[in-house]
């Protein structure tokens, strides 16, 4: 059988033949007749069988008869990785070369408004991966309703990732009438319960039972401890005739320590994870495939769908979780008849993992060693051990390596007790033997003694020597004088601070106004001061019931007291102006009064009739 007897038109046949291809592989001679029919199709076949072209084909015969329009694809294929999605389009141009037909490339990592470009002008299918697809759909650059053909690839992997709720909800985007074709390399039963909800009345396609590995690959399994596996894998690249090969591990963080260790150890090697660059990640890829760089260190978003030509070896540097992904990573070698090699590092804690990879395959392992290494055994109880082997003795755990370590305190009893036996077994020594043989002894001990004792005094603890905090303590009990605190003053708090400064006049220009005053208004101020020593009482009663009588008295002892009493008045007079002041019923009517008193004070004769006037105008 060859591709002209599948029903393909002569424009996809002869960008068939100038691809190098004649004979269909056995998924496309069954998938690729009934797409045409328009059947829902179920595919499951292992990798490497050429699952793209059976999709990739009859869709560009069916899309050829028809026109895109502007933002309304008419078909969408969906991939779990950015670069499963670029192989894909670069597929969908070999195979449409002689096709008008337009592609739009949506994945994460590259520019959206370019992508928005291509989509406004119409695109005939769409190649994307579901989160960029959604965010999309949601900016309003897209319109689904016209979508008649839906494919999802690698459903397993899709499951893997967590895309299938992301998957649901681009499906209810979708018509109801469509065509679905559902391809996985294993078909579990929950990508099983997920092909019903989304086909209807599927073909299915089992090529191969799921998860067999191919014949032309040669599997090896070394255990050993984890610190010897990057040596082991060093000696396998220089042992093996590697001429381009996959290094998998099952973290990024891994991903990164282990490309860092191999190019320091001279080795051609690139990395690939998700954390990276879109535009890293395909820089190095291609850098991969034309043969620039030997080794690629990746994580699992390597190991669905990339295809690489003649691939000699697949190393995977950690066993994976899933024993599913054992099955893509070494797919990655022995493609299109190939032979190819696939080694796995394991610890004896990978005991379990490795027993789910033998039964899914249906094969054992078979187990090899390496000189220079030694050969562990697999724990299939799943216990992590605790004791592990180093190249390199720990210090840290061997305590007998180290000296002992404890508190200055027992260090100090303990000096104590070994000096005494020693004492006492060396007395008769100390009198037989000479000075000159007795000097270097006690030295060491009056050396050992000192030390004890100056360790003491710093603080009882080694890490108190390096502690800075206590550095400055230790100079700050210096009996050293400290300039500016203590009994010396600065000078420039000594110096006087000048009125002006304060917003106060100068005591001389307050003194000469207040004698001034003082002689010109006696008579005022000698009222004032009899007016503030008198109880507080309404001035109209006084007036009333006080006989004029006695207002001469009053103002005869006004004009016989001294002058000297001015300033008593003035002191006098203060609290009385204080209290009015905080009165809380009485009003602020005092400045008035005052002056009229000093006016009529000053034009008043000094005579005994001219005293009552005050009352009146207080009044």
């Amino acid at each position: 059988m060859n591709f002209a007897d599948l029903g393909l038109s002569e424009d996809i046949l002869k960008a068939v033949s100038d691809a190098g291809y004649d004979t269909p592989t056995p998924i496309q001679a069954q998938a690729i007749p009934s797409v045409l029919m328009a059947r829902d199709i179920l595919g499951c076949a292992q990798t490497g069988t050429g699952k793209t072209a059976s999709f990739t084909l009859p869709m560009l015969d069916i899309l050829h008869h028809g026109r895109a329009r502007m933002r309304m694809p008419r078909s969408i294929i969906l991939e779990p990785t950015r670069e499963l999605a670029t192989q894909v389009a670069a597929n969908f141009d070999t195979y449409g070369k002689y096709i008008s037909l337009s592609k739009a490339l949506i994945i994460g990592g590259e520019s959206a408004a370019e992508q928005s470009k291509v989509l406004e002008k119409g695109a005939d299918v769409i190649i994307a991966t579901p989160g960029r697809l959604i965010d999309t759909f949601e900016r309003g650059k897209l319109l689904l309703s016209d979508c008649k053909l839906l494919v999802i690839d690698e459903a397993d992997r899709m499951l893997d990732m967590g895309f299938i709720p992301d998957i649901e909800k681009i499906v209810k985007m979708l018509p109801t009438q469509r065509q679905t074709l559902f391809f996985s390399a294993t078909m579990p039963k929950e990508i099983k319960r997920l092909a019903d909800k989304f086909l209807s009345n599927p073909k299915e396609i089992t090529v191969s039972p799921p998860s067999t590995m191919a014949t032309t690959v040669e599997h090896k399994l070394l255990v050993m401890d984890d610190f010897d596996k990057r040596d082991a894998l060093r000696q396998l690249i220089r042992s093996e005739n590697v001429k381009n090969a996959f290094v998998f591990c099952n973290r990024k963080k891994d991903v990164d320590i282990l490309y860092k260790s191999l190019t320091k150890h001279g080795f051609n090697a690139g990395r690939m994870h998700g954390d990276l660059a879109q535009s890293e990640r395909t820089e190095t890829l291609a850098k991969f495939k034309s043969g620039d760089i030997t080794l690629l260190v990746c994580s699992d978003v390597a190991a669905r769908g990339i295809d690489v030509s003649d691939v000699s070896h697949v190393f995977n540097f950690d066993v994976p979780f899933n024993a599913e992904d054992y099955v893509h990573r070494t797919g990655r070698t022995g493609r299109a008849g190939r032979d190819g090699k696939a080694f796995t590092l394991a610890v004896p804690e990978d005991g379990k993992l490795v027993a789910a990879i033998n039964k899914t395959i249906n094969m054992d392992i078979p187990l090899t060693e390496i000189d220079g290494i030694e050969t562990l055994e697999l724990d299939f109880t799943g216990k992590k051990r605790r004791n592990k082997k180093s190249r390199k003795p720990n210090s840290r755990d061997d305590k007998s390596a180290r000296p002992a370590r404890s508190d200055n305190k027992s260090d100090k009893k303990d000096t104590a007790e070994t000096s005494k036996p020693a004492q006492a077994e060396a007395q008769p020594q100390k009198e037989a033997a000479d000075s000159t043989s007795k000097a270097p002894a006690r030295d060491a001990r009056n050396n050992d003694r000192n030390n004890n004792d100056r360790n003491n005094d710093r603080g009882n603890n080694r890490n108190d020597r390096n502690n800075r905090n206590n550095r400055r303590d230790r100079d700050d009990r210096d009996d050293k004088p400290v300039i500016g605190f203590g009994d010396h003053v600065p000078s420039f708090l000594l110096t006087e601070v000048p009125a002006s400064s304060l917003g106060k006049k100068p005591e001389a220009e307050e003194e000469a106004p207040k004698k001034a005053t003082a002689s010109k208004r006696k008579p005022a101020e000698k009222w004032k001061s009899t007016a503030a020593k008198k109880p507080r009482r309404s001035p109209r009663k006084k007036a009333d019931e006080a006989p004029a009588e006695d207002a001469a008295p009053v103002a005869a002892e006004a004009t016989e007291a001294p002058v000297e009493t001015a300033s008593e008045a003035t002191s006098e007079a203060a609290p009385a102006k204080e209290v009015k002041k905080r009165a809380p019923r009485r009003p602020r009517k005092k400045a008035a009064p005052k002056a009229e008193a000093a006016e009529t004070a000053e034009s008043a004769p000094e005579s005994n009739e001219a005293a009552p006037a005050p009352a009146e105008s207080e009044s």
